[in-house]
């Protein structure tokens, strides 16, 4: 049995800035972390030579003899088919998945879906893939064989985990730079943040694919406001280094009210409602998750208005989802043959030369990571 999981993200700063359309000509950047909220792969092997995957989110159960020759339009499970057909692998499996987020929460969970689904297959096939490997060809697969209009950053955000500056070249190369913070200031800097679920899922591939014309087409409005954007990840990532945490909360600000001019769609009289009356209540800033229109709120609010600002969100019915950090990014949770008598998976065990036990004689032996860990 192989356990994968993959984290979804929060994004401060920069967001729209990682579509191609824009970073292309002007190159992009992004302030997110990584929390630790998860999207779990298990996979186990089958002797019939199928393949069978089911999903607990859509609660979808389809098994195949020859995956090569599925539609991939036509599924639901549109992502883990694509990983499949694009490594282009004979297979015998159990693909079982699970997410703690529900999808079109604005957190990056189709990016999670595909990054660990490609971590666990990449494992299991004893295929070696960096990070920066598993979020570009996540990326290749979302955007090319899959043709959503997705930007780069959710692939990057769930192969690295952590708090990262990603910067997005004209070329299409990508740098990750970790933010080390100081352990006071990262643990203020993450009891700040507060996130509060709309009770609106939606899909966001429209949002993207108009911001995405607009761009192309220069058009000026949205092209100013992604500049802007992008300025303020720099102005961000510089607030965050000198531990200046209420300028943070204020640049935060300053990126949706930017945000909001690109599309009249990111927003909507409810989302500005609960938004104006976090402000009214402590909030210093935040911003609606992923490409807008619905999902989670962020928030970003000193501890001592928090109670404040969770009873006005309580009074419009928001529910507060509790979350930290995640600094791990895709990795493997377990790794065991003995469960399904797989010699595809499994730890190694390496023998100590040298240590003898007692009058028995018998070698020291020590358990060593799965593989790809």
């Amino acid at each position: 049995m192989l356990i994968v999981r993959s984290p979804v993200r929060i994004s401060f700063g920069g967001g729209g800035t990682d579509l191609p359309a824009y970073y292309e000509k002007f190159g992009g950047a992004v302030l997110s972390a990584s929390i630790n909220k998860y999207f779990y792969t298990i996979l186990q092997k089958r002797s019939d030579g199928k393949i069978q995957i089911i999903s607990s989110d859509l609660r979808v159960v389809e098994t195949w003899r020859d995956i090569t020759r599925m539609d991939i339009k036509r599924s639901e499970l549109e992502i883990p088919i694509a990983v499949i057909k694009d490594l282009g692998c004979d297979l015998s499996v159990d693909l079982f998945l699970a997410s703690e987020i529900i999808a079109g929460s604005g957190l990056g969970s189709s990016a999670s879906v595909c990054v660990g689904v490609l971590k666990t297959l990449a494992t299991y096939l004893d295929l070696s893939l960096s990070k920066y490997e598993l979020a570009e060809r996540s990326f290749y697969i979302a955007r090319n064989i899959l043709g959503k209009p997705v930007g780069k950053q959710d692939e990057y955000a769930a192969a690295f985990g952590g708090l990262n500056f990603i910067t997005f070249r004209p070329d299409g190369s990508t740098s990750v730079e970790p933010i080390m913070l100081r352990v006071d200031h990262l643990r203020e800097f993450e009891s700040n943040l507060m996130l509060f679920f709309t009770g609106a899922a939606h899909n966001s591939w429209e949002l993207l694919q108009q911001q995405e014309q607009s761009t192309k087409k220069g058009i000026a409005s949205t092209v100013d406001s992604l500049r802007e954007i992008r300025e303020l990840a720099d102005h961000l990532r510089r607030a965050l280094l000198k531990g200046d945490l209420r300028t943070f909360g204020a640049l935060l600000h300053e990126g949706w009210e930017a945000k909001k001019r690109i599309s009249s769609h990111i927003s909507n009289p409810f989302i500005d409602q609960a938004y104006a009356l976090a402000c009214q209540n402590g909030a210093l800033g935040g911003k609606i998750t992923g490409a807008g229109g619905g999902g989670f709120l962020l928030l970003f609010c000193e501890e001592q208005h928090q109670g404040k600002v969770r009873d006005a969100m309580a009074q419009l019915k928001l529910r507060e989802v509790a979350f930290g950090l995640d600094f791990q990014g895709a990795h493997v949770v377990a790794n065991d043959p003995f469960v399904d008598g797989d010699e595809k998976c499994g730890t190694r065990w390496t023998f100590v030369p040298g240590c003898v036990s007692g009058a028995s004689g018998e070698a020291l032996f020590s358990r060593l990571s799965p593989p790809h860990e």
